[in-house]
């Protein structure tokens, strides 16, 4: 006849295991979805600054300034398309063949692109998240609190 006693502690070691792969998941699972946000946190708005350079390097310089935020229906009144062409144009010096984000910041509400354009020609850009519009940054770098 079996005592009272005799199961106790049966399937404690099969309970330990099941506890153990759920923490190690649990951690898993939040230092993965860290890494890929902090790889991907900006993703949305670097990719629209490449299909800036990409509208650039194609010479299509109105859908580039369109990009900018300029359009027929919100004209850039401070930004001509003469200015814009002169800062992103054939004469601008900028090799958009070399170009690439080295670095993007989130910055409020917008992210601070840096782009290399080679030859230590760097040059920052605003990209604002509620609209995707490109720009040149209000500052240089972010202020802190921001």
């Amino acid at each position: 006849m079996a005592g009272y006693l005799d199961n106790y502690g049966a399937g404690e070691e099969r309970r330990i295991r099941i506890i153990k792969t759920v923490v190690i998941s649990l951690v898993s699972v939040v230092v993965l979805g860290g890494i890929l946000m902090f790889i991907f946190h900006n993703w949305r708005e670097e990719q629209r600054v490449k299909q800036f350079l990409a509208a650039l390097a194609a010479k299509d310089y109105k859908a580039a300034y369109v990009m900018f935020g300029c359009t027929e229906a919100k004209p850039c009144t401070a930004y001509g398309f003469d200015k814009f062409m002169e800062d992103f144009g054939p004469a601008s010096g900028h090799d958009l063949t070399n170009a690439r984000i080295i670095r993007s910041r989130s910055c409020g509400t917008g992210v601070i692109m840096t782009l290399d354009y080679g030859k230590n020609n760097e040059e920052k850009l605003w990209v604002e998240r509620k609209d995707m519009s490109i720009g040149f940054p209000p500052f240089d770098g972010c202020p802190a609190g921001m």
